[in-house]
Parts: structure tokens; sequence; C-alpha cells
């Protein structure tokens, strides 16, 4: 939310769509947290797999969309969440 009350900047990913300082902070916490937690799940996170970086998995996977709706984010409408799914 530090994020969201400053100046933060925009910036695009491969398939053009809208990525912040917002949406990978989160996702940072979120893995730290989770791998702390469970730390042989796998985790399916939206930052990471537009990188590339895909995890092998079997039936039982965290997915992470860190910062769901980073266009309403990006317009301070208040419109977003953070989903983590298991």
């Amino acid at each position: 939310m530090d994020i969201y009350a400053s100046d933060f900047g925009v910036e695009r990913k491969g398939d053009a769509s809208p990525v912040t300082e917002a949406d990978q902070r989160a996702e940072e916490l979120i893995l730290k947290g989770l791998a702390e937690a469970e730390p042989d799940l796998a985790v399916v996170a939206e930052e990471s797999f537009s990188e590339g970086k895909v995890p092998e998995h079997g039936y039982r996977f965290a997915l992470v969309d860190p910062l769901d709706g980073t266009k309403e984010f990006v317009n301070k409408n208040g419109e977003f969440t953070v989903n983590v799914a298991i």
C-alpha cells in the first residue's frame, strides 16, 4: 500500500500488460512466505511465469497472482486484490 500511495512507475511485460513494483515486491513476499511455510510446495507465480520460470509440479501446487487488477491499481480506483490458491 506504500507503493499505491506513491507516484510509482509502470512497465510492460512481454504481453504488453502492466507491471509495477508492487506486483514484483508482493510476489517476492508471498514466495518467501510460502517457501517458509511449505518448502516442497511448487509455486506458479504470475510475474515469475511471465519471465519463463515455470516450476515442475504435480497435482498439488500454489498459484499466485500477487496483484490481480494491476490496471485498476495503476488507476488507483481500489479494485485490485491478491490471489493465492493451492
